[in-house]
């Protein structure tokens, strides 16, 4: 397999990752989104190893690479929609609740997601276990734990 060097990698960036970063950020508008962008981008020439005939074309295929990661990246952000932790910390003005939401947010996912359904938007355990496709013991026992590690750290 014919991959790219180190070295290649770094003309690359010295070249065009000025050019690289300026589309995808105005194709995406949010600078964490381009790095996880350009680092694809950089993989999918590591990987491919493309021989090009000319620095244009060189130019010209890292262009439509980054443009259609950041495509790939807008499709899945449409498709899974998220708020930012800090947008969220706003609507909690006592330091207090910050401290807990923080808590709660280092949950693993599966004991997060019946806390926030049951507690947050009101399911009683019957309809978790439906939306999550578990048993109601299942949700039961997850809100247990959740509860025990949520105290367990806000009392340490």
């Amino acid at each position: 397999m014919n991959r790219k060097s180190e070295s290649e990698i770094n003309r690359i960036l010295r070249t065009y990752g000025n050019m690289l970063y300026r589309t995808a950020y105005l194709l995406l508008g949010n600078p964490h989104d381009v790095q996880d962008v350009l680092q694809e981008v950089l993989l999918r020439y590591m990987e491919k190893a493309p021989t090009f005939t000319s620095s244009d074309h060189e130019k010209a295929w890292l262009l439509r690479v980054t443009s259609n990661c950041c495509k790939d990246c807008l499709r899945f952000r449409k498709r899974h929609s998220y708020i930012e932790l800090e947008q969220i910390q706003e609507y909690f003005p006592a330091p207090e609740d910050r401290h807990l939401f923080q808590e709660l947010y280092a949950l693993p996912a599966k004991w997060k997601t019946v806390l926030l359904l049951h507690y947050f938007e009101g399911y009683p355990i019957k309809e978790i276990a439906e939306i999550i496709g578990l048993s109601e013991s299942a949700v039961k026992k997850r809100l247990q734990r959740a509860r025990d590690a949520l105290k367990l750290e806000l009392t340490t």
